[in-house]
């Protein structure tokens, strides 16, 4: 089974990388870019027999490694 998980940071979480990323959108002219919020996103494969047990599976890694859990969401997909 393929999935995708996607991290992004919580609401209210400083995000320095999304406001750099948000300045240099700015100096090469695009100037309409506003409120820039960068993640991460991991593609995987899954040997699972059932969805349920995939996403029990993407879910620990998500909770052990993929994510801080502290400062960061996660979204698990099921391609």
């Amino acid at each position: 089974m393929k999935a995708r998980i996607i991290v992004t940071l919580k609401t209210g979480v400083l995000d320095p990388q999304g406001k750099a990323i948000e300045s240099a959108l700015k100096s090469f002219g695009i100037d309409s870019v506003e409120g820039v919020r960068q993640g991460k996103v991991f593609d995987l494969e899954v040997s699972a027999t059932d969805r349920a047990s995939a996403e029990a599976t993407l879910k620990a890694a998500c909770e052990k490694l993929l994510a801080n859990t502290v400062v960061e969401n996660y979204a698990i997909e099921i391609v």
